[in-house]
């Protein structure tokens, strides 16, 4: 149960899991307006206001709510991967973008809903802003009642209610090294975008920092989710800012799911006599590795349980896997020939 893995947003929003969509619209309308800063100023409204902004990017969104309801906050925010196997494949991760006033914005279609019905807003003796100092009882029912999608009332009509286009997402590589996924790390990527001023029309140049928890495991071609990070603009909706994981070359490893692979170099003589491996390690260590048996260019060793960890498992990890690449003496003298022609099997 969600429940117990982090935020009960149904409890949020004061709803039931079975909760239909218009209900979740209608608890959350109900909600912003309560705990909304300007109006309430308790000291837990904006934490408050916060969470129920939260909830409801969640349960609104099918994909976010299905992941919910199955995993929780940790596995919506931790990385569930949708596909499996070993091969690349792609994760879900999601984390709140932090700013309840543009869920609450994007909600009432601007950031004063009452302007649409009274057209007076920061004209003179009307409201300033939407909690102004100005002292005005509504009662959310009365004044919403049986709603549409956005909160407005069924048979509203008004030139300034528009529907608003959806920015496309925007799509940004994340390389991280081989290390970095064996590890998990921490990306900080730094963003710079347009906001919109209180005015709600103009807007001005923001820098923002995006945090991604980069989880043991990911696979390359996991993407993560900043929704509604983009430039902001009056009649859009902001698009979301993906970023996609993509390995670094390495310099001694090639990925191949949870796995690694190594390429030794060593002579024909080795090959065809013996040899003792040195293989290194993606955390640092070195392991002898004797191989007595002939090695052709085609062997492989595997060495089990020192790739990467498993997306799903963290605690378990792939395999270490070692090519070779023989080296054939460029020539050879008469005498070497002979030697090498009666000791090697004709077949």
């Amino acid at each position: 149960m969600p429940s117990k893995m982090g935020k009960d947003y149904y409890s949020v929003l004061g709803i039931s899991r079975d909760a239909t969509e218009d209900e979740i619209k209608k608890a959350y309308r109900k909600m912003a307006l309560k705990y909304h800063p300007d109006k309430n100023k308790s000291k837990e409204a904006e934490e408050k206001f916060k969470d129920v902004s939260e909830a409801y990017e969640v349960l609104s969104d099918k994909k976010k709510k299905e992941i919910y309801d199955q995993y929780g906050e940790d596995g919506l925010k931790g990385g569930i991967p949708t596909s499996g196997g070993s091969g690349p494949g792609e994760s879900f991760s999601w984390s709140y973008h932090g700013d309840p006033r543009s869920t609450f914005a994007s909600f009432f279609g601007g950031s004063d809903p009452f302007e649409v019905f009274f057209n007076v807003g920061g004209t003179p003796g009307g409201r300033s802003s939407m909690f102004g100092t100005e002292s005005m009882e509504v009662d959310e029912e009365d004044m919403f009642g049986p709603s549409n999608m956005h909160g407005f009332p069924r048979g509203f009509h008004n030139s300034r209610v528009m529907r608003k286009k959806v920015d496309p997402p925007i799509h940004h590589d994340l390389r991280v090294s081989l290390e970095d996924i064996f590890h998990g790390c921490t990306k900080k990527m730094k963003i710079s975008r347009r906001v919109l001023k209180p005015d709600g029309r103009s807007t001005r140049h923001e820098e923002k920092v995006l945090e991604i928890n980069v989880k043991p495991g990911w696979k390359e071609g996991t993407k993560i989710t900043f929704p509604k990070e983009g430039d902001q603009c009056a009649g859009h909706i902001p698009a979301d800012i993906v970023f996609t994981l993509k390995d670094k070359k390495h310099q001694l490893f090639v990925r191949e799911g949870s796995n690694l692979v190594y390429k030794a170099s060593i002579t024909l003589r080795e090959a065809l006599c013996g040899t003792v491996l040195h293989v290194p390690t993606i955390d640092g260590r070195t392991i002898a590795v004797p191989s007595n048996d002939v090695i052709k260019p085609s062997s492989k060793k595997r060495i089990p349980k020192e790739g990467l960890p498993h997306p799903k498992k963290p605690s378990q990890r792939g395999d270490l896997i070692i090519n070779f690449d023989i080296g054939f003496p460029d020539s050879l003298t008469k005498n070497q020939k002979e030697i090498l022609a009666d000791t090697l099997p004709r077949s």
